[in-house]
């Protein structure tokens, strides 16, 4: 299979996704406890959330492998995007629930984890750079967006339950101030959502690594809590919720892109 799928668009948007991806190879699944191999920690359903950029003249990047292959989310030498906290790593050995993604012994090798950057990671990320660079040899600029979703609660990661919309732009330096703020106009003008802006989640390695607004690439982070358009326990998808979740997505993009 393909390490990614990308559809090139017109528009000075480039949207990642890079936790849609839930495949996991037969020889790492054989290794995986029972719990894992279903790949629960997944973004479940963003890029059927997302399919509507695409008539918005947005690039849209999504990988085919799970997390639980590489995170793609990740540095490649793996330092932790929040010290002191609760997190996964590279090639997660944890699950969001604290418990083990591989059964005792079966954990990865440093020179399987090599492999495995190699192998996926590295090829998402030079289509993400290359992409990245032809829009903004095109427009003089670029919006890089960072789909995720997660479920509301996880205790093992955080404690209570997580506002809706979680907005990460790594404290306001990975996009220029004026569109975090009109992004954040529009979330508080609405009352249907709870939201954050650089919270539990203030944006990961993709977000922290790529955006730098001082040469037109602005990049954010938006944190979805799964129950906003899906059933986070039955794990299906909620045509009425995320009818409503993806209209709210597409008023921040365009606030986002507004000169």
């Amino acid at each position: 299979m393909d390490v990614f799928k990308l559809h090139r668009g017109s528009a000075p948007l480039l949207i990642s996704l890079p936790h849609d991806g839930s495949a996991i190879p037969d020889a790492i699944s054989a290794r995986l406890t029972d719990g894992a191999r279903s790949a629960p920690d997944t973004d479940w359903f963003v890029s059927r959330l997302y399919d509507f950029a695409r008539d918005l003249g947005a690039s849209v990047l999504v990988p085919t492998y799970s997390r639980y292959v590489v995170d793609l989310n990740r540095s490649s030498d793996d330092v932790s995007l929040y010290p002191g906290q609760n997190t996964t790593g590279l090639c997660p050995i944890v699950r969001f629930s604290g418990e083990p993604v591989y059964r005792e012994g079966e954990q990865p090798t440093p020179t399987e984890i090599a492999e495995r950057v190699q192998r996926y990671w590295q090829p998402y990320h030079q289509a993400l750079a290359g992409e990245i660079e032809r829009i903004r040899s095109e427009h003089g600029r670029v919006l890089l967006w960072e789909g995720h979703s997660i479920r509301a609660e996880l205790p093992f990661l955080f404690e209570g339950r997580l506002p809706d919309f979680n907005l990460g732009t790594v404290g306001g330096n990975s996009c220029a101030p004026a569109m975090q703020q009109r992004i954040a106009a529009v979330l508080s003008e609405q009352g249907d959502y709870t939201w954050v802006a650089n919270g539990r989640f203030k944006g990961g390695y993709i977000t922290r690594h790529y955006g730098d607004p001082t040469r037109g690439v602005d990049a954010v982070q938006l944190e979805l809590a799964q129950s906003t358009y899906m059933d986070d326990v039955a794990v299906t998808y909620d045509d009425d919720k995320a009818a409503a979740t993806a209209t709210m997505i597409r008023k921040l993009l365009a606030a986002a892109l507004a000169n």
